[in-house]
């Protein structure tokens, strides 16, 4: 038993939250190793009994027992017998003696050091609180109640079975998870039309890596790239990092327009299936053209196919890949944008001595992805739930388009947009006058979140009157509301 006057620290101490991530059992323990580490329970404090510190916390006395007993098989409480838990003195020996501040350096100047200053681009902001605010249109994000978070975490507890630690404990050195390749070869690629062997695919850290990885590889101070114009900012500063040569393309309703300069271009990044950020499809006659001009003016193609799987119209768009037979297309996927954002998992196919040099140099940089992240996805794959998962969120997603394609129509809202037919997001373009800046600002003061599109151009002075609106992640009884109120927001900038 804890002594009287010390019952009111365990409430002060252990502040457990039952909406929280982790089990309150877990939260227990990690709080109780934070207050030895921290000195607040000294060596041979006698931990309260099961029973008190239960009463005091208003949790269950297993909970409390269970918390007890794996701090013990961790070396940070011992028990004694008829007495109780005590802190293990051991325990506080690897806490780390105060010392002085390190003195900074405040001699280096450290712009006249930096090679690149990636601070300085131009990129896509986002609000980090965005879930606090009632009617977040943003892009990129998702909606937790459709994860299926007991499929997933079945998965997960199946790899770190006792059997299961040989298959991601391991080094994987420039290897990546081979069921994880078989799944992505025979479950994943072929629907979009893409056949591939093993020795062609690498898996990456999202699409962002797959980009990284090819810049640094393909790219250097001459090589002149092709991009998207509007396009995805993310590749246009990952390409500006190894060379200025970048050349706008232009876009309109069908996607990259096939045109001179093209024959320019080492490389053309291209978003075919739902062009970033007008989220419009390329139709296969452009695509064929595209082809024949890669071939013709000998220029490779960096295919990146997000979102294809939520294509309204039921089956993802076949890859630009499935129709190249000259191996022009590098194809870079992703599962992230279907999956969960933060899984951060995709993958490059491309011919196998491009691989190659992509995994020696990944070594360099990462080594690998979790071999655990890898081999779990695998599991998901391979049990049919990502494909369960995919038809959700299309009918998910094609529900609150069509909420905000009519809450658009009745509010009379003063931008026009091209017909959703699938994705995640919709883009607008508003009257001349309009300065989406201004109307993000003032959105955010009313607790919607937009996000402007002049950051996705790289005109030196770009259209000011774009904007998109995402719809993953805002509840769809939410849609209706959030646009009538930014319609009343867009009614008070018009300057009329």
């Amino acid at each position: 038993m804890s002594r009287p006057d010390r019952a009111p620290l365990w409430a002060q101490l252990f502040r457990l939250d039952p909406e929280g991530p982790l089990t309150i059992q877990a939260q227990l323990r990690a709080q109780i190793v934070a207050a030895i580490g921290a000195g607040r329970l000294p060596a041979e404090e006698a931990m309260p009994s099961s029973r008190e510190l239960a009463q005091h916390l208003g949790i269950a006395r297993n909970t409390v027992v269970g918390a007890y007993a794996q701090l013990a098989d961790d070396g940070y409480l011992e028990a004694r017998q008829r007495r109780g838990y005590f802190i293990n003195p051991l325990a506080l020996t690897a806490r780390p003696v105060a010392t002085e501040p390190a003195p900074t350096a405040t001699g280096v100047d450290w712009t006249e050091r930096f090679r690149v200053r990636p601070s300085g681009q131009r990129n896509i902001s986002k609000v980090a609180d965005w879930e606090t605010y009632e009617f977040p249109f943003i892009y990129g994000q998702f909606d937790p109640s459709l994860f299926p978070l007991a499929d997933w975490r079945a998965c997960c507890q199946e790899v770190l079975g006792k059997g299961g630690v040989r298959t991601w404990a391991q080094d994987l050195f420039t290897r990546d998870d081979p069921a994880l390749i078989e799944e992505l070869r025979n479950k994943v690629l072929p629907l979009r039309g893409v056949w591939a062997a093993a020795d062609e695919i690498i898996v990456t850290i999202g699409a962002q890596q797959a980009l990284y990885l090819l810049a640094d590889l393909l790219v250097d101070a001459e090589t002149e790239v092709g991009l998207e114009n509007p396009g995805y900012p993310d590749a246009r500063n990952i390409f500006s990092l190894r060379t200025q040569r970048l050349r706008p393309l232009p876009v309109d309703a069908q996607g990259l327009k096939i045109g001179a300069a093209l024959k320019h271009c080492r490389y053309v990044y291209v978003t075919p299936s739902h062009q970033a950020p007008t989220t419009v499809t390329m139709p296969v006659d452009r695509r064929v053209e595209l082809l024949r001009r890669a071939e013709r003016d000998d220029f490779l193609i960096i295919e990146d196919d997000y979102e294809t799987e939520t294509t309204f119209s039921g089956l993802p768009n076949p890859a630009l890949k499935s129709l190249d037979r000259a191996g022009r297309v590098i194809y870079v996927g992703s599962l992230s944008k279907s999956f969960a954002p933060g899984i951060r998992l995709g993958y490059i196919v491309a011919p196998q001595p491009l691989i190659e040099e992509l995994r020696a140099l990944r070594r360099l940089n990462i080594r690998h992805p979790s071999a655990f992240t890898q081999r779990s996805i695998a599991r998901f794959v391979a049990l049919g739930h990502y494909d369960l998962l995919s038809r959700r969120l299309v009918d998910a997603h094609r529900e609150r388009a069509r909420i905000l394609s009519a809450a658009v129509a009745e509010f009379g809202f003063p931008a026009a947009h091209a017909p959703v037919n699938g994705g995640s997001s919709v883009w607008f373009e508003g009257p001349e006058w309009l300065d989406a800046r201004v109307l993000a600002d003032a959105a955010r003061h009313e607790g919607i979140l937009i996000e402007p599109g002049d950051v996705h151009y790289m005109d030196e002075h770009p259209p000011l009157n774009r904007f998109r609106l995402g719809y993953t992640s805002i509840p769809r009884s939410r849609i209706r509301e959030g646009v009538r109120r930014l319609s009343q927001v867009l009614a008070r900038l018009n300057p009329r």
